[in-house]
This record gives C-alpha cells, structure tokens and sequence, in this order.
C-alpha cells in the first residue's frame, strides 16, 4: 500500500495528470514528461524548486501545514484527496502492525440488508470485502455476493466488464474510492496483501492505482448491462456503520414506475426463481479472497 517514500509517490503522480493548460502554463513543442514539470509546480504552489525536488525524492518528510495546503491548491485536489496528501506528509511514530481479523456485519445491520427485499443491498469492510448482502443484490451483479471482495472481482471477473456501460470508469471510480476508505491507515497489512496482488495479476488495476486518486462517492448512478434484465440505472447511496471498522452499507433504488423499477422487479422474480431451486453459488475462483 504504501513505500518509503508514498508522499513523492503521490506528489509525482498528481503531478503528471494535470495539463499544463488547465493551470494557464503555454506549452511550446514536445515535452517529454506527462503533466506538468517539477518547476512548474513548485511555481503554482509559491515553494522553490529546490525544496519541491527534495519532497518528491523523500529528502524532506515534514513540509509545513502551508505548504501542504499550497501544494493541494497547486494539484487541484479534491478535499478528500487534500486530507489524504496530509496523512502522507505526516511521519508517524514507528508501531507494530496487526493484521485484523475479517470484520463481521452487526446483526441488525445484516438483518436490515437481508430483509430489504425491494432493491439490491448489500454491506462491506474497509477492504471491500462483501459482508452481507440480499438475494437481489447477489442477482445484480457477481462483486456483491457474501464472501467475494469487490476491488478483486472488479478486475479479476470478466463477467464484470461486460455488466458495465462503462467499466473503465466504474473502476477508476471505485479504485478512487478505495483509496479514500483506506486513509489514513494507509500501511494496513491486508490492504497492502490485496493491493499487492491486484498489482500483479492485473494491468488494468496497476495503472489506475498508480494515479493516487481518492474520492468518496457516498451516491450516485450506476449504469449497467445486465444480461437477464439488460440495461438498467440505479442510483446508489452509501452510508457508514457506526460503531465498526469502516464498514459501509450500500443501497440501490429506482424511482417507483419507472422502466428501472419494471426491469429491477423481473429480477427479484428470477432471484427468488434462483433462490427456490438451488443456492446462488460463490463466483468465479478469481474473485475469491484468498484462503477463503
């Protein structure tokens, strides 16, 4: 999850996706590094580029609150982005990591997700490990049955890309979002495992992690291709349990009539048809949690 030197890391790669012209710098001819050069930044951000070199290599490790505050400005970072570049340039004290054990949903909240039978819920941990879900959210989609890991099965399961309209955004939004829960535990050792693996086994997920984007959608639209019920808009909203670590519950809904509302009824008819003549099974080997 995180290396040595995560601030450069971070610095560098906020770096190279801004334009030079979204931040009014003319280009002349070709430039040879994406986004903008070190000196311009240390420009936009008023720091010498001297010192701005030394943050990007890890020679300085405790820039000033104002500093941080210019150079958020300067990368036109979104606030949970800004609060994520202020947990890097933070040294904290040497301490001895713990791996946790696997999060368990609060009976009532399990309860709730299981006994909303009208619209897709489903619950997960901070590493986006499904906890809970209902019958229709595991007919929705592959990622929310109990027991797989969405990040893993987003990019492990190809049944996934072809659910979503756009799936290159769906998992640049959710890589984004990931980043988010995870601040600002950000060496947590079964994160780094997960991140890790996704790193190797898919390019897809290398290069989007790489951006160090982080947003938090608590709602929004997904837009998917379902193949037994074809096109289908949800709106989502997410909500954290209180009381847990960083667990959230996500709930669909459609507006009542609507051809969304028609099409997410014919689903509950053939989940329930699923449900009555043999258990949902448990996806694809790729996008099971290890060990599980």
């Amino acid at each position: 999850m995180t290396s040595e030197n995560a601030l450069g890391g971070f610095l560098r790669a906020r770096r190279e996706l801004i334009k030079p012209k979204d931040v009014g710098i003319a280009t002349r001819g070709r430039r040879r590094v994406p986004g903008l050069r070190r000196e311009e930044l240390a420009m936009l951000a008023g720091i010498s580029t001297d010192y701005y070199l030394r943050l990007e290599q890890g020679r300085d490790r405790n820039p000033s609150d104002q500093i941080i505050n210019s150079l958020a400005g300067a990368l036109m970072l979104n606030e949970e982005a800004a609060a994520y570049l202020r947990v890097l340039a933070v040294s904290p004290p040497p301490r001895r990591r713990v791996r946790r054990r696997p999060g368990r949903v609060p009976v009532g909240i399990d309860q709730l997700v299981r006994l909303h039978l009208d619209m897709p819920a489903f619950a997960h941990d901070r590493y986006m490990n499904v906890i809970s879900a209902n019958p229709l959210a595991e007919a929705l989609s592959p990622c929310y049955r109990v027991g797989t890991n969405v990040l893993r099965t987003t990019f492990l399961n190809p049944e996934i890309r072809e659910l979503y309209e756009d799936w290159e955004r769906a998992a640049h939004s959710l890589v984004a979002s990931v980043r988010a829960l995870a601040s600002p535990d950000l060496d947590d050792p079964q994160l780094t495992e997960l991140v890790g693996d996704l790193s190797i086994r898919s390019e897809d997920f290398r290069r989007l992690w790489a951006r160090h984007e982080v947003r938090a959608r608590t709602s929004g639209t997904t837009h998917l291709l379902h193949p037994q019920i074809g096109p289908v808009s949800l709106n989502f909203q997410k909500l954290e349990i209180t009381g847990t670590e960083r667990q959230i519950i996500v709930i669909y809904h459609v507006l009542p009539g609507s051809d969304a509302a028609e099409r997410m009824a014919l689903l509950a008819n053939i989940a329930a048809t699923t449900e009555q003549s043999a258990p949902i099974g448990a996806g694809s080997p790729t996008d099971r949690q290890p060990g599980r």
